[in-house]
């Protein structure tokens, strides 16, 4: 057996799993109405939580490309995963900055493409608190 370190212990390959995530759709749904994100179709977003990731990240956004998109003959979608190990140990807090995080990766055009963390009009990290204070204040 091969010990190039995939996912384990002595070249043993984890398994990674998805399953369906309504509760993290409901909560978007919220944030997406509270903050007033009319450009977020959600009816084009899917949630899923993964187990067995290895990943650092909490969660993740995943884009659909245009060329995707034309060859499908599908509108634009996007996938927010939250990643098991990470996320659901967080505090309610942390679990809305996170999904508000990955919402704000999601350009106001709704293209199936991603917004870096970085871009000409600021951090996304900055956008993130603004719009987790606002919420805070709605929800208060």
């Amino acid at each position: 057996m091969s010990s190039h370190g995939f996912g384990g212990i002595s070249g043993i390959i984890k398994k990674m799993e998805w399953y369906p995530a309504t509760d993290i759709k409901r909560e978007l749904g919220k944030i997406v109405r509270e903050l007033e994100l009319d450009y977020i179709k959600l009816n084009k977003i899917v949630c899923y939580r993964s187990h067995g990731s290895t990943s650092r990240a909490r969660a993740r956004i995943w884009s659909f490309p245009k060329v995707w998109q034309m060859a499908l003959k599908l509108p634009p979608y996007y996938i927010i995963e939250v990643i098991s190990e990470r996320f659901d140990r967080l505090n309610q807090q942390e679990k809305i900055r996170t999904l508000i995080h990955e919402l704000m990766h999601i350009p106001m055009n709704f293209s199936g493409s991603l917004l870096p963390h970085r871009t000409r009009s600021g951090h996304l990290e900055k956008k993130v608190e603004k719009f987790y204070r606002l919420l805070a204040n709605k929800r208060i």
